[in-house]
C-alpha cells in the first residue's frame, strides 16, 4: 500500500475517534443539561427519578376532580411585617376542565361579605390562621365555595414578591393599557407602619403611580403596581377594574410562560418553579401539581373564559349581581352583598358558566 495511502487511513480513523467524542460529550451535556433540572426536581422533593417519570408518565390526573374539573382558588397577600400582611387582596377561583381545554377564572371580590362568617372575605384567611395553623386555606375554600356554590378542593396563597420575581425571570411582559389613570395612595413596602413624623393623613406611606393608555413593557415592579392600585378617582379605582386587570396580566404571564415550554428551556422553568415555591403555600401535594403541570404542558392553548363578580356597570346599562349596602346596615363597613339578598343567583349564573352555556345577567326587576 503507498505511504500516502497509509497515512490518509491513519489519519481518517483518527479524525472518526475525535468526532465520535465529539458528538458523544455534545450529547452527554444535552442529556445533563436537559435531566439535571428534572433530577434536582425529584431529589428536593424526596422522590426517585423513577418514581417521577412514573408520575410524569400517568395518563389519568392524581387529583380531586367535580365533574372532571379541578377547583382550585388563588389567594394574593401583600406579605410583609403589618397588620394586613395576610389580607387577600386577591381572591382568584379557577375552574379546570380535564376532558378538554377549557379554564374558568372567577375574580371574587374581597369585600364580599359572608353571612356564615359575619366579615368580608379578604379576612378569612387571616382569621383562619389564627385559629389554627393551616386554617386559612380550609377556611378560605369553604368561604369561596358558599359564595360560588362550587367545592373547592385546592388552595394556593401566593406573596406578591413571587408574582414579580416571575414577571422579571421571564423578561417582562406586554401589557395593553386600556385607560389612562392615577393612584396618589399607592402603598410603599415597608412604610406599613411609619408613623411619618406625626402626619394625621400618613402621607409618606404612600406614591403616585401613573398608567398611560396602550400598550407598554412592564418589569415585576411595574406589573405589581399597575394590579394592585385601587384608589384612582376614576372607575380604575373600584375593586372590580384592579380585578379585570389582575385577570389581564396573569393571561399574559400565562401565554408567556406556555411560549416556553421546551426542553431547552427546563433551567429556567425549574428556577420559576423555585421562585414561586419560596412564597407559596399550598394543600396541593406534589403528585397533584405535576397533574396541574402535565395540564398545561399537552394543552397549550385551552380556553380561558374570565368572569368578575361585580356592580354592573350604569352608564352602559349592564346589570351586576352584587350592590353596595348602605354602610349602617354592616356597622359602617364597606360591604358587597349578592343583589337578591343570597347567593343562589350567583350559584346559578357560575353553574352556567362552567357548563359552557349562553350565560348573561338578567336585568334587576
Amino acid at each position: 500500500m503507498p505511504l500516502f495511502k497509509r497515512k490518509f487511513l491513519k489519519y481518517k480513523k483518527r479524525f472518526i475517534l475525535v468526532l465520535t467524542a465529539v458528538i458523544i460529550a455534545v450529547v452527554i451535556f444535552i442529556f445533563i443539561g436537559v435531566t439535571k433540572p428534572l433530577y434536582d426536581f425529584a431529589s428536593k422533593n424526596n422522590l426517585s427519578p423513577f418514581s417521577f417519570l412514573s408520575l410524569l408518565l400517568e395518563k389519568e390526573p392524581n387529583l380531586k376532580l367535580t365533574n372532571q374539573r379541578a377547583n382550585l382558588i388563588i389567594l394574593g397577600v401583600s406579605g410583609g411585617n403589618h397588620d394586613g400582611a395576610n389580607l387577600t387582596d386577591s381572591n382568584i377561583f379557577l375552574s379546570i376542565d380535564f376532558k378538554g381545554s377549557d379554564i374558568v377564572m372567577v375574580s371574587v371580590p374581597r369585600d364580599i361579605y359572608l353571612p356564615s362568617l359575619k366579615t368580608k372575605l379578604n379576612s378569612v384567611y387571616y382569621y383562619g390562621e389564627k385559629r389554627q395553623l393551616g386554617g386559612g386555606l380550609i377556611l378560605a375554600k369553604s368561604s369561596v365555595a358558599e359564595v360560588l356554590g362550587k367545592p373547592v378542593s385546592y388552595a394556593f396563597k401566593l406573596d406578591f414578591t413571587a408574582f414579580k420575581n416571575i414577571i422579571d425571570l421571564i423578561g417582562g411582559i406586554d401589557i395593553d393599557v386600556e385607560e389612562v389613570f392615577e393612584d396618589r395612595l399607592y402603598p410603599i413596602p415597608g412604610k406599613e407602619n411609619d408613623l411619618c413624623s406625626g402626619d394625621p393623613q400618613f402621607l409618606c406611606r404612600y406614591e403616585t403611580v401613573s398608567f398611560q393608555k396602550g400598550l407598554q413593557h412592564m418589569d415585576g415592579e411595574r406589573s405589581l403596581k399597575f394590579v394592585r392600585s385601587r384608589y384612582s378617582n376614576d372607575k380604575e379605582g373600584s375593586d372590580f377594574s384592579r380585578s379585570r386587570r389582575q385577570q389581564q396580566v396573569i393571561n399574559v404571564i400565562a401565554n408567556k410562560v406556555k411560549g416556553m415550554l421546551s426542553v431547552k428551556n427546563l433551567p429556567l422553568l425549574k428556577r420559576m418553579f423555585d421562585e414561586v415555591y419560596k412564597y407559596l403555600e399550598t394543600d396541593m401535594n406534589l403528585k397533584e401539581m405535576i397533574s396541574i403541570g402535565k395540564y398545561f404542558f399537552v394543552n397549550q392553548n385551552p380556553t380561558i373564559r374570565q368572569v368578575v363578580l361585580d356592580t354592573g356597570d350604569d352608564v352602559r346599562n349592564i346589570p351586576g349581581l352584587l350592590v353596595n349596602p348602605p354602610l349602617w346596615q354592616y356597622d359602617g363597613v364597606w360591604v358587597l352583598v349578592p343583589r337578591t339578598g343570597d347567593y343562589t343567583e350567583i350559584h346559578q349564573y357560575i353553574s352556567c358558566q362552567l357548563e359552557g352555556g349562553n350565560c348573561q345577567i338578567k336585568p334587576e326587576i
